[in-house]
């Protein structure tokens, strides 16, 4: 254990790995290894892929994303000091977590200046979350049906199979169930593809001008940050520098809407509604098909419990991931590291730090998002004492530039999950990856009746 780091022993040298401790040296490498993923992304910067008259736009974080995710599956085959253990890359994946603040923080000082704009949308910002929930049964579940597979639709269509769904189906059905087995597949592919997808996704989506970009941006609010980091900024990269400001303010709006609500949703709402779909829609699409999972397959090995950080741990992963923000910021979006640039980012660290503390001090009753999200909408609503000031500030740091690292985090954890991937069949990946479709698209197509209803 690195006593300097405050790192913990159940953290560090998990007894299932099959690796020794980290110590200092295994944060550090991994921290540097995220460094290199960054300046890489960033360099590349912003890459067009025309589509006949459309277009596909791949951002420097979906760069981080990759370059992560290829250090760690090349990793056996790398020369000792490049090789990342799993227990590294379980250790990027506890840094994701606490860091997706920083990107929380920056969205929810965006929110605060832009809150009459946000009231204006209307029913638009309430209906939309309609699609979020039921959009992945309505796209998937047919589509699971109709490739023979069984109850195993239900866990990986009845939502986008983050934590809480993986609670909720363990506690409704156990894991070791076909609705289990399903689950855990929507939570592998979206932890492995589940930006990459939406990225792509939503940017052909924008660029076919189809959709009013604000209906797109509360689609992108899924209720995971990288997803939604993803989604956003790639409707953003097609939009003018003010509209873009929008689209993430908006996509933050939903997906702060979306985490607040979304477990109640789900164990209320749209997994009943499943369950009843699934009844209604099994014997006239899936009844006569061959179940493409047998009842006896091996079960998909469910995620490793997460690793434990100190509060210093946390702490300096905030400063570090915050630096390497500047970094990417300077470097894609020409702004020098200058006096204001580090000032306010130090107000987006001190929102994340004041969030969290709260989230603690109020027994985690609710979520740390939504703490970091108000502090930040306080600090610069409209007329408040410190409001255009601290809008100025933070206003320097473009909101891509904190997603990039973040990216690249869980670029470096997506390793330690392909063996899983692997047995999942592609049926199954299909399925998730329509129901991660149909969690945007759903959302998108509510809010742009709301906001354009048909004459």
């Amino acid at each position: 254990m690195s006593k300097g780091l405050g790192l913990q022993d159940n953290g560090f040298a998990p007894a299932d790995a099959g690796h020794e401790g980290l110590g200092i040296a295994g944060p550090v490498r991994l921290f540097l290894f995220a460094l290199a993923a960054v300046v890489i992304a960033e360099t590349i910067g912003n890459v067009t892929i025309p589509l006949g008259s459309n277009k596909i736009v791949l951002l420097p974080l979906l760069w981080a994303l990759l370059c992560g995710a290829a250090l760690g599956l090349a990793a056996p085959r790398m020369p000792g000091v490049l090789k990342m253990s799993v227990s590294e890359q379980r250790l990027a994946s506890a840094f994701l977590q606490p860091t997706l603040l920083i990107f929380i923080a920056k969205l929810g000082l965006l929110v605060g200046g832009s809150v009459p704009k946000i009231l204006s949308a209307g029913w638009s910002l309430v209906f939309q979350e309609f699609g979020h929930f039921f959009g992945t049964m309505v796209f998937g579940l047919p589509v699971a049906l109709l490739l023979g597979i069984k109850r195993e639709a239900i866990g990986a269509t009845f939502s986008v199979g983050r934590e809480p769904s993986l609670a909720i189906i363990g506690e409704r059905f156990g894991m070791d169930s076909p609705e289990g087995r399903g689950v855990l597949a929507e939570y592998i592919t979206g932890t492995v593809f589940g930006a990459v997808f939406i990225a792509i996704l939503a940017s052909f989506i924008a660029s076919l001008n189809i959709f009013n970009p604000l209906a797109l941006a509360m689609g992108a609010g899924v209720g995971s940050g990288s997803m939604m980091a993803a989604a956003s900024g790639a409707i953003a990269a097609q939009q003018t520098p003010e509209m873009a400001k929008d689209v993430a303010t908006f996509a933050a709006a939903s997906n702060l809407i979306t985490t607040t609500i979304g477990t109640y949703f789900t164990l209320f709402l749209s997994l009943p509604f499943t369950l009843w779909a699934y009844s209604k829609l099994e014997p006239i699409l899936g009844r006569s098909r061959k179940a493409a999972i047998p009842a006896d397959a091996a079960p998909v090995e469910a995620p490793h419990a997460e690793m434990k950080l100190s509060v210093l741990a946390i702490i300096a992963g905030w400063v570090l991931i915050g630096a390497y923000g500047l970094i990417g910021n300077a470097i894609t979006y020409k702004t020098p590291v200058d006096g204001n640039v580090v000032a306010g980012m130090a107000i987006i660290l001190g929102v994340v730090m004041a969030g969290y503390g709260l989230y603690g001090v109020t027994g985690r009753r609710l979520p740390a998002v939504v703490w970091v999200s108000a502090i930040g909408m306080a600090l610069t609503y409209p007329g408040g004492p410190v409001a255009v000031d601290v809008a100025a500030l933070t206003g320097k740091i473009n909101f891509l530039a904190l997603a990039t690292p973040i990216l690249a985090f869980a670029g470096l954890s997506i390793a330690k999950d392909v063996p899983t991937f692997r047995r999942l069949g592609w049926r199954i990946v299909v399925v998730s990856l329509m129901a991660n479709a149909g969690t945007f698209l759903g959302a998108a197509l509510i809010a742009q009746f709301f906001m354009h209803p048909p004459v």
